[in-house]
C-alpha cells in the first residue's frame, strides 16, 4: 500500500489533521462512501434507523476488547461495541433495516500499529428478517461493489491527490467475490508457515497474508462454533460450524466485514449463552423479546472507516476519521 503521511500516528492537534490536504480528501471519500451506501439499500427495501449507543448489555464478541461501563442512572450500562442485539429487535417493526451505528471499543494496545483499528468507530450495520446467509452475503457484495463503483467514478479528484490508482477496482466491479470456507484459509496459512489457530479467528497476521494476495474482496465462511457470539446461528447441515462470514478486502486492507445467519431460538440462546461463559441474567430484555419471538434473520456490520480507507488507498484507517482515537493514545 502506498502511504500517504509524514507521521505515525494521529497529531494530538485537531486542526492539524482536519486542514490535512489527506484528511480531507478521505472525508470527501466517505461521504460519498455514505450516500451510496445509502442509495443501494434504500432501493433494496432497508428502512434506516437510529440504534442506541448505550444499554444494559451489548455484543459480547469484540475480539479481545475491553467494554466501556457507565453509570446510567445507578445501573451498570455498557456503551455499545456492536448494535447486533438491537438489529435483531428492530426486525420486530421491520423486515430490513440499516443504520449508521458508532462503537467503542478499548482495543488492545497492540492494535495501535496494526493500520486498522479504532477504539472509536462506525458500521453500516444491516439485518433482514427471513434471510440465508448467502442472501445477506450477496447485499454485502452488492453494497461493497455499488459503494466502489459509485466512489471511483464519481469522486477523481478526491482519489487522484491520494494517489489512487482506481484500476485496482477493475476485478471488484466485473467478477464475484470468491468464497473460501475457514478451513481452506487455515491450510493455506499453515502452507505459509504461518501457525494459525484451526479452532479460532483468523488472527491479524494471518488476515494481513490472505489479504495480500488478493486482488479483490473475498468471503471467509463457516467459522468453527467456538470462535464467534452467541447469536451466529450453528449449521444444522454441518455441526460444529457457523452460518456466518467475513469479508476482506485485498491489497492487506483486512477485514471490512462480518455477519451470520443469526440465532433466533430461545433455548439455544440461552445455551449457547452458557458455553460462551456469558451470564442471560444480563441480557433480559433481549431473551424476553426472543422468548416472546423475533424474526429469523441474517446481517452483517461493514466497518465505514475500515471502507473508506480501502477505496481511499490511505495507510491507516485513522485517517479515515475526523477525530480519531486509537489505542493507547489520548486525543480531543
Amino acid at each position: 500500500m502506498t502511504q500517504h503521511h509524514g507521521q505515525d500516528g494521529p497529531a494530538a492537534d485537531p486542526r492539524e489533521h482536519l486542514t490535512s490536504p489527506v484528511t480531507r480528501a478521505a472525508l470527501r471519500i466517505q461521504h460519498g462512501v455514505l450516500t451510496a451506501a445509502r442509495q443501494f439499500l434504500s432501493a433494496q427495501g432497508f428502512t434506516e434507523l437510529m440504534l442506541p449507543i448505550i444499554g444494559p448489555v451489548t455484543d459480547p464478541g469484540a475480539r479481545g476488547a475491553k467494554q466501556v461501563d457507565i453509570d446510567f442512572y445507578g445501573h451498570r450500562y455498557k456503551l455499545m461495541t456492536s448494535a447486533i442485539l438491537y438489529k435483531q429487535a428492530s426486525l420486530t417493526a421491520f423486515d430490513r433495516i440499516f443504520c449508521v451505528a458508532p462503537n467503542v471499543r478499548l482495543e488492545p494496545l497492540e492494535t495501535a500499529g496494526t493500520g486498522r483499528h479504532l477504539v472509536e468507530f462506525h458500521q453500516i450495520d444491516v439485518e433482514a428478517a427471513d434471510a440465508s446467509r448467502e442472501t445477506i452475503m450477496a447485499v454485502a457484495e452488492g453494497l461493497v461493489t455499488h459503494v466502489v463503483r459509485a466512489v471511483s467514478t464519481g469522486l477523481p479528484e478526491e482519489l487522484d491527490p491520494l494517489g489512487r490508482d482506481t484500476s485496482a477496482f477493475a476485478d471488484l466491479v466485473a467478477e464475484s467475490f470468491e468464497r473460501r470456507t475457514h478451513a481452506a484459509a487455515v491450510t493455506d496459512l499453515h502452507g505459509t508457515g504461518h501457525d494459525q489457530n484451526p479452532d479460532g479467528e483468523i488472527d491479524w497476521v494471518g488476515e494481513a497474508t490472505l489479504s495480500r494476495k488478493a486482488s479483490k474482496p473475498f468471503f471467509l465462511t463457516d467459522y468453527p462454533k467456538g470462535s464467534r457470539g452467541f447469536y451466529d446461528r450453528e449449521s444444522r447441515e454441518h455441526p460444529g460450524f457457523l452460518r456466518n462470514f467475513d469479508l476482506i478486502a485485498p491489497e492487506g486492507f483486512g477485514e471490512l466485514c462480518s455477519g451470520s445467519e443469526r440465532e433466533n431460538d430461545y433455548a439455544t440462546i440461552v445455551a449457547r449463552m452458557r458455553e460462551t461463559g456469558e451470564n442471560p441474567a444480563k441480557y433480559g430484555w433481549y431473551l424476553r423479546m426472543v422468548r416472546e419471538g423475533v424474526p429469523a434473520s441474517a446481517g452483517f456490520g461493514l466497518g465505514l472507516e475500515r471502507l473508506t480507507r480501502y477505496v481511499a488507498g490511505v495507510e491507516s484507517v485513522w485517517q479515515a476519521s475526523a477525530f480519531p482515537k486509537v489505542a493507547g493514545v489520548p486525543a480531543p
